[in-house]
């Protein structure tokens, strides 16, 4: 394409890696399949890998130690309802989010479960790849706002495997509703990656990084050159050209660019989220959804540094504590009760939250029985997850498992209804019919329903 070596090709790929997965405006003739909405943003929490339900939010005191494990429980501000004792600030928040219990779903295979749960379609090994993440679908209906693409994953470098799949993609919607990921462990606060060149195409090479030498007023006064890009895009409708649109609008916009500094924020905001990834994430969350993004995706499982965050059998190879003892880790619940509260707590006090819904989301739960090694197995019989914000309903839990919380004696819920009740709150028929790239009819969602009491 004549228009690339407008700039050197090395800027480019920086700049572009901004772009990689940008979401351009919905046609006008989406506007009719798009409801009034009680939420005008959504946060998904997603924890890859299977998160212990019983250690966490279905505590079971009175089961055997074999199940219940060895740690105690906590009153939470519902009566009756207790939590694990590592989740003391979510016992806390109770009236900021509506749990559900009965989560259930017929897969204890990773992968499957993983696509199913984010994209709301049950799916064969053979579709791991081809179905839209459900914040795509929200981009492509919703659009891009205030400079942002429409579906962001912080930091979006989860790599389920081996090998490694990436499993945070646009499916038959086409790579332009890829999410835009921010990259990075992160290793700088500014979630920008600024990795050396021999690793450009590292899962974390994405951020709001300029090239050396090219700055945004020198970007903003190259205006022949935004007039021949879009005029090459007018007339080439790839994905690489509506992408290279997308991260130049994207680098000429402060507001974009501040929102990814988490050094703007003060010491105490920080320490309340906690100084640990997932408490950094959650912050960006809020500084994204707070600034104008629609939806984000924090991204928190398969770590390079600390592993399979929660697929905690301790196996061997694994390398893991027990997970009586892992639970209690600064990454692990215990970490992540901090975040999510501070997140919710945060959202409430700024009037955010009723109109910003938050979703808790993990695959599966695990086995309520601890395994010889001292950790549990995948278990898509019962987990547990919760909603907040948006219309939601706080104070409440929705459905109960067993004794042994290893089955619901309630109506069951899945991946599908989770993601229904997520197009319920944005506005989305599930009924609408979109097109695949070969003009194929497809809805936006085959099957679910919405949680029954989930929202007021």
């Amino acid at each position: 394409m004549p228009w690339i070596s407008l700039l050197h090709r090395r800027d480019l790929l920086k700049v572009g890696s901004l772009g990689i997965a940008a979401t351009l405006v919905p046609d006008d003739a989406r506007a009719d399949t798009v409801r009034r909405t009680s939420a005008d943003s959504i946060i998904v929490l997603n924890m890859m890998g299977g998160v212990t339900h019983i250690d966490s939010f279905d505590a079971k005191p009175a089961a055997p130690e074999e199940i219940r494990g060895t740690n105690g429980t906590i009153q939470t501000a519902i009566p009756g309802v207790r939590f694990g004792e590592v989740m003391p600030r979510m016992a806390a928040s109770t009236q900021h989010f509506c749990l559900l219990r009965s989560f259930s779903h017929d897969s204890n295979d990773h992968l499957l479960s993983q696509v199913y749960m984010l994209s709301g379609r049950k799916v064969t090994m053979a579709q791991l790849m081809t179905e839209p993440n459900i914040g795509s679908i929200v981009a492509h209906m919703h659009g891009s706002r205030a400079g942002f693409p429409g579906y962001i994953a912080v930091p979006g470098t989860t790599r389920p495997g081996p090998p490694p799949y990436a499993l945070f993609i646009g499916g038959w919607l086409g790579r332009q509703y890829d999410p835009f990921c921010s990259g990075g462990r992160p290793r700088n606060d500014d979630f920008t990656a600024r990795v050396a060149e021999a690793d450009e195409d590292a899962f974390n090479q994405q951020g709001l990084q300029l090239p050396e030498g090219l700055d945004v007023r020198r970007l903003v006064g190259r205006q022949s050159l935004r007039e021949r890009l879009d005029a090459a895009i007018a007339a080439n409708e790839d994905t690489l050209a509506q992408q290279y649109r997308t991260a130049f609008d994207m680098l000429t916009r402060p507001n974009v660019r501040l929102a990814f500094d988490l050094n703007r924020e003060t010491g105490g905001v920080r320490d309340a989220y906690g100084r640990t990834k997932i408490g950094q994430r959650c912050l960006l969350a809020r500084r994204l959804v707070e600034a104008g993004a629609r939806f984000v995706m924090v991204d928190y499982g398969y770590d390079p540094e600390y592993g399979n965050l929660w697929d905690n059998h301790n196996a061997p190879v694994q390398n893991h504590p027990k997970i009586v003892d892992i639970v209690k880790y600064p990454w692990h619940l215990a970490g992540v009760d901090r975040a999510l509260a501070a997140l919710l707590d945060d959202l409430h006090q700024r009037g955010m939250l009723d109109r910003t819904l938050v979703v808790f989301v993990t695959e599966f739960g695990r086995t309520p029985r601890i395994n010889r090694e001292g950790g549990r197995d995948h278990w898509g019989a019962a987990g547990s997850l919760f909603f907040a914000g948006g219309g939601v309903l706080g104070g409440q839990v929705i459905g109960a498992t067993d004794r042994h919380a290893a089955n619901p004696v309630t109506a069951p819920w899945g991946p599908a209804d989770v993601a229904a009740s997520i197009y319920h709150a944005i506005g989305i028929d599930p009924e609408t019919t979109l097109y695949d790239r070969q003009r194929r009819p497809l809805p936006v969602l085959p099957a679910g329903r919405v949680i029954a009491g989930l929202f007021a």
